[in-house]
């Protein structure tokens, strides 16, 4: 079932890169805080690296200013997603998490069958806002869009 407006972050291990790859909880991550987390398809996939993920990176300090923390997530290894966030200038304290075996994904019902393009389980294209681990907005784009789930339609929910 699709998480939903007003459901609980469920408890998960995501995975950063620092000092070698480092378990991160998602208590951790949503506990007392407003966050946005956002999901690609995919690191280095076309709109991913030339429209979601820079979105987020030019208009990271106006999510800062609001005191909202941004993560992005991908059904990807660490080691994909620091070389990604090296490749796009990612700023210090934007969290880039890796769901490599998609299993976070999968429990929140935002998984996609991407195996017709050859890409295997991944996640979709969306972006939530949650305040002390609570979803206060989802916005789950549409197959092959992005309208929904950009930096501008979060800043104007938080």
């Amino acid at each position: 079932m699709t998480i939903r407006i007003g459901d609980r972050i469920p408890s998960a291990n995501l995975n950063t890169l620092k000092d070698g790859v480092q378990a991160i909880n998602t208590d951790e991550i949503f506990r007392g805080r407003k966050v946005v987390l956002f999901s690609v398809p995919g690191a280095f996939t076309p709109t991913c690296s030339a429209k979601h993920l820079p979105g987020y990176v030019e208009k990271f300090a106006e999510f800062k200013s609001k005191d909202v923390d941004v993560a992005c997530i991908a059904v990807n290894d660490a080691f994909v997603m620091d070389a990604w966030a090296k490749n796009q200038h990612v700023p210090e304290g934007l969290l880039m998490l890796a769901d490599g075996n998609g299993a976070f994904t999968k429990v929140i019902g935002l998984e996609m069958d991407g195996t017709a393009f050859g890409l295997g389980m991944r996640g979709k294209r969306f972006a939530l806002y949650a305040e002390d681990g609570v979803v206060k907005a989802l916005h789950v784009e549409a197959p092959g869009e992005f309208k929904v789930s950009d930096a501008a339609s979060m800043l104007a929910v938080v």
